[in-house]
């Protein structure tokens, strides 16, 4: 299970962006529809094979999401992703960042050129 600070600084990443979303959308802090794809997206995040040197989702090699989730958090990053520049510069700032590196080598194609 992942829990450096990189997955951490994701997690809390995604979890602002729906907050902010859901706010907009469902009047709450935090619905049970937003609740569930907020644990769905942590989870994947616990379970990401790239851990700490995972890309941002946009350019990760594997879509680990299912498709309807997929879609789910597509829509909160359209709306939520241009409104955590005010809301959360730093993390807003640190994720625009992240996305210039490129993607990591898939772990099983690195094992495969090690041997």
């Amino acid at each position: 299970m992942n829990n450096g600070p990189r997955i951490q600084r994701e997690k809390q990443t995604v979890e602002q962006m729906i907050r902010i979303y859901c706010a907009a959308h469902h009047g709450k802090v935090l619905c049970e529809s937003c609740e569930e794809l907020l644990r769905y997206a942590h989870k994947r995040l616990d379970y990401c094979v790239f851990g700490e040197e995972k890309s941002t989702c946009e350019k990760c090699p594997i879509h680990c999401y299912k498709p309807e989730r997929k879609t789910q958090i597509k829509q909160v990053m359209r709306y939520a992703g241009p409104r955590m520049t005010y809301k959360h510069p730093i993390l807003a700032i640190q994720h625009m960042l992240k996305n210039l590196k490129p993607a990591p080598e898939h772990p099983k194609n690195k094992k495969n050129k090690t041997m």
